[in-house]
């Protein structure tokens, strides 16, 4: 459902708030041999979070992406809004146009109201989950921290 820009995105914050969350600064070559994601690619990414205000980056020999906000006020709703933009909430699931954008007098599509109550339910999840709360769930699964 997620694009894997999205899934980079998420992997990449998870793996900087438990390295960097004490304002420590981590190179991106180390980040992407770490999590296995081309360096280009993962530029990318990381600098569209700075311009974002998620992470801060510093150049030069001793800088690399640290964290811009705490990890308890990044949600996943967050990373989702800015890398994959909000049509993941809002689009029909099998119709090519926004389920809120259905006229008073078209029929949405034969899914809609089932899959209403379930897209709601998914806001929320990622509304109410943050990097600190992903991180809290590891406790106990570090190796698995290299996503």
């Amino acid at each position: 459902m997620l694009s894997n820009t999205c899934k980079y995105a998420v992997r990449a914050l998870i793996y900087l708030g438990k390295y960097s969350s004490d304002g420590t600064k981590i190179g991106i070559k180390k980040i992407s041999s770490d999590l296995s994601i081309p360096t280009p690619f993962l530029g990318k990414i990381l600098q569209n979070l700075v311009k974002q205000k998620i992470l801060v980056s510093t150049k030069g020999p001793n800088g690399g992406f640290g964290m811009g906000k705490k990890t308890n006020e990044i949600s996943l709703y967050d990373i989702v809004r800015i890398v994959d933009g909000e049509d993941f909430f809002k689009n029909c699931l099998i119709g090519l146009q926004p389920c809120s954008t259905h006229e008073n007098n078209e029929k949405p599509c034969p899914v809609h109201s089932r899959f209403g109550p379930i897209r709601a339910e998914l806001l929320l999840f990622y509304q109410e989950t943050t990097i600190d709360g992903i991180l809290g769930d590891m406790t106990g699964f570090e190796d698995l921290i290299r996503l």
